[in-house]
């Protein structure tokens, strides 16, 4: 269990370097694009897109399995290393695929939230300015009230009160109507 822990955890690590590595480059995406589609079919020089830099989750996972297949094959025949005939090496196979496919949306969150700070840093300022002075007028309007509503208050206690009006039934009484 312990060395599946440090599996996991460094393939974490793996999937978020991998992650924004392509976020910087994807030079190697692009070259493989262009060895595979003809001119028409070739993408964009302004699309970032890359192996597991915005793609959706299929393609990555694809993409993702079949590189620590390739590694795992590597290891299997050119070590002595067991990989595939244990299940510690299945469980640590598919450890480092998860790891690694968490590590890239670990990655894609923590980028994509970096550049909304950056973008809302101005308008935050802004937006704390401007609720600190609602604040300030709305206390100004509390004290303001406070200060009319105790007035009013008063008022009404010494008013004198006013006498009681007769009811419609007893005014039609009076006029003999009822």
């Amino acid at each position: 269990m312990g060395i599946e822990l440090v599996i996991f955890i460094a393939a974490i690590l793996f999937g978020i370097f991998l992650y924004w590595r392509e976020s910087n480059s994807n030079s190697v995406y692009r070259f493989l694009n262009k060895i595979m589609n003809s001119k028409d079919l070739q993408m964009k020089a302004d699309n970032p897109k890359g192996f597991v830099y915005r793609q959706a989750l299929l393609p990555r996972i694809i993409f993702i399995v079949s590189l620590v297949l390739v590694a795992a094959l590597i290891v299997e025949f050119l070590t002595p290393l067991p990989v595939f005939s244990s299940y510690n090496g299945i469980s640590a196979f598919a450890s480092f695929a998860a790891g690694t496919l968490l590590g890239t949306y670990l990655a894609n969150f923590v980028i994509k939230t970096s550049e909304v700070v950056e973008e809302k840093t101005d308008s935050i300022g802004d937006m704390v300015e401007g609720a600190v002075e609602k604040g300030k007028d709305f206390i100004e309007d509390l004290k303001t009230k406070d200060t009319d509503s105790v007035e009013e208050i008063e008022n009404k206690i010494d008013s004198k009160p006013e006498v009681e009006k007769q009811s419609a039934r007893d005014r039609l009484k009076d006029k003999g109507l009822m």
